[in-house]
């Protein structure tokens, strides 16, 4: 039940249904900003309905970017963009992208290649985020960035950038995703090495769009993988309908997984290898799930899920599943609790500098619940069989801490108060009414 920002969440017997996501995130922010720097239009379906998604057209609109939404029956986000190519237009206030670390790290490529300066700024959380890993390699292919000690706002100058050969510190896909973009605008060719595979919408959706890029896995004892892109090549819109955003399924997934006796259905939700892990994960924990109709669209896989409840044991997610699974923690570790022999979280630092310090969030919300947590530098090491109660609880102003603690709440005993639960609009406005539709009580 929702009272402006404050949501009660009350104990639920089951879950049972069918969810339909809007568009994924990674994917809708990737292709509003290469359509905009594409020849011609591109139509782009089931559209993120998240503000952040917003941002990002809203930066682009800024940019000189053309769009309008077309959704005629009201159901479907459909963006339709027309591309200038890769000249965009000075803008002329600051770039506002909102709580969007996606659009300020990735759309700061694309604007360091252009003739201009612009400014980017965020709200008050982004603000706090380390822009230091995009401005490092940017301003080493001659971008002139101005910073606030590492922080936004960013003034980037552009300018005719110079390819780089750069291994990155952090596994990241957004600065991945940047300085491939950058490197669209850059004399040369790009190379990028990463430390641990993250995930490839970046390059996926550039060959989408036509570009042509070069992926190696280095063999063994190679530090991880590496992908090239020459600069000048021209992007050309395209038509597509973007799949179910499959962090936003996690909450749902790990609801279903809350009850033997829950069913439910996923419809046309991104499985992209880089990203399905979670599936994995879950289906480790007990978890039944299947998959139908998968088909490749874009380069993209997508498929159908079936999940059903069981009893759910344990899991251990440390390394390379850390970074694959950097979304999708916070919840698996609300219902940790709820698992027989528990979840322990190792190799997952980058949580503390998202939209709130999503481990000390996790940890201060689950012993409010009643919960033992054992709160560690990189983790959470969170023991199984526990009964949490309802409680009086902070979203931090983070989406998925909010939606999160939504999802412990299901099953603790009495109610759970979510303080700042409109910040669920971040990523998914529909959250609420969409777990009400599918929880039985």
């Amino acid at each position: 039940m929702k009272n402006g920002s404050q949501v009660i969440v009350r104990p639920a017997r089951n879950v049972r249904g069918s969810v339909r996501l809007p568009g994924d995130k990674s994917i809708s922010h990737r292709y509003a900003m290469l359509a905009g720097i594409a020849e011609g239009p591109s139509r782009l379906e089931n559209y993120s309905t998240g503000a952040d998604c917003a941002s990002t057209l809203g930066c682009m609109r800024s940019l000189g970017v053309s769009w309008e939404r077309n959704s005629k029956d009201g159901a479907d986000n459909t963006i339709e963009v027309q591309g200038r190519g890769p000249s965009l237009a000075a803008p002329a206030n600051a770039l506002d992208c909102g709580n969007s670390g996606s659009t300020m790290r990735m759309l700061s490529g694309i604007v360091a290649g252009q003739k201009f300066t612009s400014e980017m700024v965020g709200d008050e959380s982004l603000s706090r985020r380390p822009m230091e890993r995009v401005i490092k390699p940017l301003s080493a292919m001659g971008a002139q960035i101005a910073s606030h000690e590492g922080k936004p706002p960013l003034r980037i100058t552009g300018a005719a950038l110079q390819a780089i050969d750069y291994t990155m510190p952090v596994a990241s896909a957004q600065v991945k995703s940047c300085l491939l973009f950058a490197g669209l605008f850059a004399d040369g060719e790009t190379r990028i090495e990463e430390p641990l595979r993250t995930r490839d919408h970046g390059e996926v959706a550039l060959r989408a769009f036509g570009a042509k890029l070069d992926r190696k896995s280095s063999g063994q004892g190679g530090t991880g993988n590496e992908v090239r892109i020459r600069g000048g090549q021209r992007l050309r819109g395209i038509e597509a309908r973007i799949p179910g955003d499959l962090s936003s399924a996690a909450f749902f997934l790990c609801a279903a997984a809350l009850f033997p006796g829950s069913q439910l259905t996923v419809p046309s939700l991104l499985m992209n290898p880089t990203r399905a892990r979670l599936l994995d994960i879950l289906t480790q924990l007990g978890l039944r799930i299947s998959v139908t109709q998968l088909e490749e669209i874009h380069g993209e896989l997508v498929g159908s899920l079936q999940v059903e409840g069981a009893r759910l044991t344990q899991a251990t997610i440390t390394g390379a599943d850390s970074a694959a699974l950097i979304d999708e923690i916070p919840v698996l570790a609300a219902i940790a609790p709820y698992t027989e022999q528990g979840i322990e979280i190792r190799d997952a630092r980058e949580l503390r500098v998202k939209e709130s310090d999503r481990i000390a969030a996790v940890a201060t919300n689950l012993r409010l619940m009643g919960a033992q947590v054992e709160e560690r530098e990189d983790g959470l090491k969170i023991p199984g069989g526990q009964t949490l109660h309802g409680a009086e609880l902070d979203s931090f102003g983070d989406h998925r801490i909010a939606m999160a603690f939504a999802i412990a709440a299901l099953r603790a005993e009495g109610e759970t108060l979510i303080r700042g639960a409109e910040s669920a609009a971040i990523s998914y406005p529909a959250f609420f009414p969409t777990l009400e539709e599918v929880t039985e009580r």
